[in-house]
């Protein structure tokens, strides 16, 4: 009996913490392998530093070896791209051939993990738009994304929004 009454007051409690904090959102972990792409890793560790710290309804973290991971990395001689498979879930290729133009790596797996997060290409675009990938232009440094490209992956990992999951290849 005392267990009913103390799950009850807990479940009203929590009732009540939700009306006055807003919807509780549990934040999404999604793991990434990138054991294919081992040339890249220090840039795939700074593209997901900088996602962590862009957003706050989903995190990324590096998949414990044995384990599945939501997405997969992988180098490639051809030029960088993503192909979703869900929101949070797909695989990226850092392409040679974009390195070999010049583009920032950071900013190139940073923008492949936003396809994974479920947004689009925006081009052509300013390098102001880590999601205008290529038309931001070799010279382009910015890595991160803009308040409109963190607002809309906040709300596909709220549940409040469909993502367009195409496969995207970043063509120049």
């Amino acid at each position: 009996m005392f267990l009913r009454k103390t799950i009850a007051v807990l479940a009203a409690a929590a009732a009540l913490s939700t009306v006055f904090a807003g919807t509780a959102q549990a934040v999404r972990r999604l793991t990434y392998d990138s054991t294919g792409a081992a040339q890249y890793e220090s840039d795939i560790t700074e593209a997901v530093k900088v996602w962590n710290s862009s957003v706050k309804n989903v995190q990324i973290a590096k998949a414990q070896p044995g384990t599945r991971a939501n997405f997969t990395i992988v180098s490639d001689p051809g030029w960088p791209r993503a192909q979703p498979t869900s929101l949070g879930n797909g695989k990226i290729w850092m392409g040679k051939q974009a390195v070999d133009q010049g583009y920032n790596r950071v900013r190139i797996a940073a923008h492949e993990m936003g396809h994974i997060l479920g947004l689009p290409d925006v081009k052509p675009g300013p390098c102001s738009s880590l999601m205008s990938g290529s038309t931001g232009g070799i010279q382009c440094p910015n890595t991160s994304p803009n308040a409109a490209e963190k607002r809309r992956v906040e709300q596909l990992f709220a549940g409040s929004a469909k993502a367009d999951l195409a496969e995207v290849v970043d063509a120049a």
